[in-house]
C-alpha cells in the first residue's frame, strides 16, 4: 500500500500544484485577474473533470483484468482508455473555446473578471486533450501498479509549467494569457511522456497499439455511471462557485483561492484512494475479497488520520498563506476565514476520498452515480441558505466578506457530510464487492 500510496501522493499534489502556481503567479496582477481565473478555472476543470472515469474507471478495469493474471488484455484496456481520451478531448477542447464567452458570463462576474476569465479559458482549452490523455495513461499506470512513472511526468510538468508561467506572465508581460499558455504546454509536455511510456509497455506484452471501435465504445459505455457521479460533484462545485460569483470579486478572489488549497490538500489524501483503487481491483480480480475487506479497512484508518494531519497542518499555515496569492488586505482576511473551515472538514475528506476509492476499484460505479446524485439534491438547499445569508452579510466591509467566504464553506462542509453518511452505509455492506476479471 506504501508503494503505491506515496509516490501517488506526491503526483497528485504536484497536480493541484499547477492550479495554485497559477493562482499565485495571476494573484500578482490584481483582483480582476485572479476573479477571473476563478470562473476560468472552474469551467475548465468541470469541462476535463468530468471525464476522470478516463483514469478510475481504467486504473479499476486494468487492475481487475491484472489481477486474474491477463497483463495484455489490461495493457489492451489501457490503450482502448487512451484513444477514447483523445476524441473525447478533441470535441470538448472545441466546445469550450467556442462557448468561453457564455460559459463565463453564467457566473455572473464583474465585467473586468469577465475579460479575463475568457481570454484564460479560450487558451486553455487547447490543453483539454492533453489533460484527458494523461487522466486516461495514468489510470492504465496505477492499475499496472506503478505509481512511479506518474510521478516523474508529474513533478516533470509541474517543474516546466512554474518556469513557463513565469516567463510568460512576468517576462514577457502576458498577463494571465501568459499563465494559460504556459499550462498548456506543460500539460501536453505530460501527455507526451505518459504516452511514450504506455507505447512500450504494449510493445513488450506486444499488445497492438490501433484502435478498436467496439472497444472503445464498451469502455466509454462503462464508463457512465463514473461519468454522471463526476457531473454531480461538477454541479456541486459550479454552484458553489456561483454563489461566490454572485457575492463580489472579494468573496470570489477569495473563494478561489480557498477552493484551490482545498483541491490540494484533496489531492493529497486522494492518494490512499488511488492505492485503494489499486489494491481493490486487484484483489477482487483475483477473487480475494478478505484482502479487499482488510486494505479497507486499513486504509479507512490511514484516511481519518491523514486528514487530522492535513488539517493541522492548515491550521498552523493559515496566516501565512493568504499573502502568498494576493497583496489585497480585504481578499487576504477573506481567504484565512475559509481556510479556517477549509481546516476543520479536513479528517471527513480524508474518510470521503478513500471510500470513494474502494468503491470505484470494485467497480461500484451505478451506486456512486446514484449516492451523488441525492447528495447533490441535498446540497441544493443548504447553499442557497448559505447565499441567503452571504447576501446578507457582504455590505463591502471586510467583515462582511470574511463572513460570506465563511458561511460559502460552512455550507460545502456540510455537503461532505452527507456524502461521507452515504459511503459508510454502502461500505459497510458486502455489495460492492464482485469477483472475477470482469464486474457483470
Amino acid at each position: 500500500m506504501l508503494r503505491l500510496a506515496i509516490p501517488a501522493f506526491l503526483a497528485l499534489v504536484a497536480e493541484p500544484l499547477f492550479l495554485l502556481t497559477d493562482a499565485a503567479i495571476v494573484g500578482r496582477l490584481g483582483v480582476e485577474p485572479l476573479a477571473g481565473l476563478g470562473v476560468a478555472s472552474a469551467i475548465l476543470l468541470t469541462a476535463a473533470n468530468i471525464f476522470v472515469f478516463l483514469a478510475y474507471g481504467t486504473t479499476a478495469v486494468v487492475a481487475r483484468q491484472l489481477g486474474a493474471g491477463d497483463r495484455p488484455g489490461a495493457i489492451a484496456g489501457g490503450i482502448d482508455g487512451t484513444w477514447l481520451a483523445i476524441a473525447l478531448g478533441t470535441v470538448t477542447a472545441a466546445a469550450v473555446a467556442t462557448a468561453a464567452e457564455p460559459l463565463c458570463r453564467v457566473f455572473g462576474a464583474s465585467e473586468g473578471a469577465l475579460e479575463q476569465a475568457v481570454m484564460y479559458l479560450r487558451i486553455s482549452a487547447l490543453g483539454i486533450p492533453a489533460m484527458l490523455v494523461v487522466l486516461a495513461t495514468t489510470g492504465v499506470l496505477r492499475g499496472l501498479q506503478d505509481t512511479k512513472t506518474p510521478l516523474i511526468a508529474a513533478v516533470g510538468g509541474f517543474g516546466l509549467n512554474i518556469v513557463l508561467n513565469l516567463w510568460f506572465v512576468h517576462g514577457l508581460g502576458w498577463g494571465i494569457a501568459g499563465s494559460a499558455w504556459g499550462t498548456v504546454i506543460a500539460q501536453t509536455v505530460m501527455a507526451i511522456g505518459l504516452v511514450t511510456v504506455l507505447i512500450r509497455y504494449a510493445r513488450r506484452d506486444c499488445v497492438p497499439l490501433r484502435a478498436h471501435p467496439g472497444r472503445v465504445l464498451i469502455a466509454a459505455r462503462g464508463g457512465i455511471p463514473l461519468l454522471v457521479r463526476t457531473l454531480a460533484l461538477r454541479g456541486v462545485l459550479l454552484v458553489t462557485t456561483w454563489v461566490a460569483a454572485s457575492m463580489g470579486d472579494v468573496p470570489l478572489a477569495a473563494y478561489q483561492v480557498t477552493a484551490t488549497i482545498w483541491t490540494f490538500f484533496a489531492f493529497a489524501l486522494d492518494a490512499l484512494a488511488i492505492a485503494a483503487q489499486a489494491i481493490t481491483g486487484k484483489s477482487l480480480g483475483a477473487g480475494d475479497r478478505e484482502k479487499a475487506r482488510e486494505a479497507t479497512a486499513l486504509m479507512l484508518r490511514w484516511g481519518v488520520l491523514g486528514g487530522v494531519v492535513l488539517g493541522a497542518l492548515l491550521l498552523l499555515t493559515r496566516p501565512f498563506l493568504a499573502p502568498l496569492f494576493t497583496p489585497d488586505a480585504e481578499v487576504q482576511a477573506a481567504i484565512a476565514a475559509g481556510l479556517l473551515v477549509v481546516a476543520i472538514g479536513q479528517p471527513l475528506s480524508g474518510l470521503v476520498f478513500v471510500i470513494d476509492g474502494v468503491l470505484i476499484g470494485a467497480g461500484d460505479g451505478v451506486w456512486l452515480a446514484k449516492a451523488m446524485l441525492v447528495t447533490l439534491l441535498a446540497y441544493l438547499p443548504i447553499v442557497a441558505a448559505a447565499h441567503a445569508v452571504g447576501g446578507r452579510v457582504v455590505d463591502g466591509s471586510s467583515a462582511g466578506n470574511m463572513a460570506a467566504v465563511t458561511w460559502l464553506w460552512v455550507a460545502f462542509t456540510a455537503f461532505m457530510a452527507v456524502r461521507a453518511a452515504l459511503m459508510w452505509l454502502r461500505v459497510r455492506t458486502d455489495h460492492w464487492m464482485v469477483l472475477g476479471a470482469t464486474r457483470p
